[in-house]
């Protein structure tokens, strides 16, 4: 699934081609997403300027002005740009055309992304509207995430990837970062001290930072606006690497599930 880094990657590879251009067209081939598309849509975005293009935890933010296209990529989507005479294949749901002769596309093979259209302002929208302080800001931090573990009896992995309480930290930088803070992901988050917490925090930080400059992770399908994969997989210390020697101290990574996903640790390095 793309996350905070793939997402982010994708809207800086956008932007120079996206803002400030003029749709000539939208094209919707399916709207059964994991919302409906909205009727009319094609109608609302020809002849509109795209003003501005951010990103809220997983979400891109196209600003319209009059209203604001939300777009999620899923569990497998990209959203690339291709050359307006590309031919689209099975798993291209919906094309932005721009006055640049280039289109933006969404590929998305299992259809849980998200084009949706809001007027007013796009964080009040109820997808958005209960989101936590975004990882990479001011806004958060050890004491901030210190605050929110305080009452929670649940893994401390399953409470950062709670977007209520920070915004878009998916599952692989979530095993990453509590390796690199050297916390045993099944610990309490209530657990977790304030030393602890800032350590976690400032790990979020930088393993998102990293993956970003990486241009993300690319496992399977997800692929930057230019369609050049990311190499950040090439990084990880833990993630996808059971039954593999820690990069650290020798001892064999260790996979269990938590909540349906796969978690990977290093039980040396990783401490309750």
């Amino acid at each position: 699934m793309p996350e905070l880094p793939e997402v982010e990657t994708t809207r800086r590879g956008l932007i120079p081609a996206v803002v400030n251009r003029r749709i000539l067209g939208a094209t919707v081939r399916h709207r059964g997403l994991r919302l409906p598309v909205p009727r009319g849509l094609e109608q609302k975005l020809v002849g509109s300027r795209v003003e501005a293009l951010s990103r809220r935890g997983k979400y891109l933010l196209f600003d319209f002005g009059a209203g604001t296209l939300l777009v999620h990529l899923g569990m497998s989507g990209r959203l690339w740009l291709v050359d307006a005479a590309m031919t689209p294949e099975k798993h291209d749901h919906f094309d932005l055309a721009l006055d640049n002769g280039r289109v933006v596309r969404l590929r998305d093979p299992r259809r849980f992304g998200l084009v949706l259209w809001h007027t007013g302002d796009p964080l009040q929208h109820p997808l958005l509207s209960g989101i936590g302080p975004e990882p990479l800001t001011e806004g958060f931090d050890g004491a901030t995430l210190h605050r929110a573990t305080r009452k929670r009896s649940s893994a401390i992995k399953a409470v950062i990837m709670d977007s209520h309480v920070v915004a878009g930290v998916g599952n692989i930088y979530a095993n990453e970062a509590l390796f690199r803070a050297g916390i045993d992901p099944r610990t309490a988050a209530r657990r977790v001290s304030l030393a602890r917490c800032e350590a976690l925090a400032r790990e979020i930080k930088a393993t998102l930072t990293e993956a970003i400059d990486a241009g993300g992770s690319s496992l399977r399908d997800y692929v930057g606006s230019d369609g050049m994969a990311g190499h950040f997989q090439n990084r990880f210390f833990v993630y996808a690497r059971s039954g593999e020697p820690c990069m650290h101290c020798g001892t064999t990574i260790r996979e269990i599930r938590q909540a349906q996903r796969a978690t990977c640790y290093c039980p040396s390095c990783q401490k309750r």
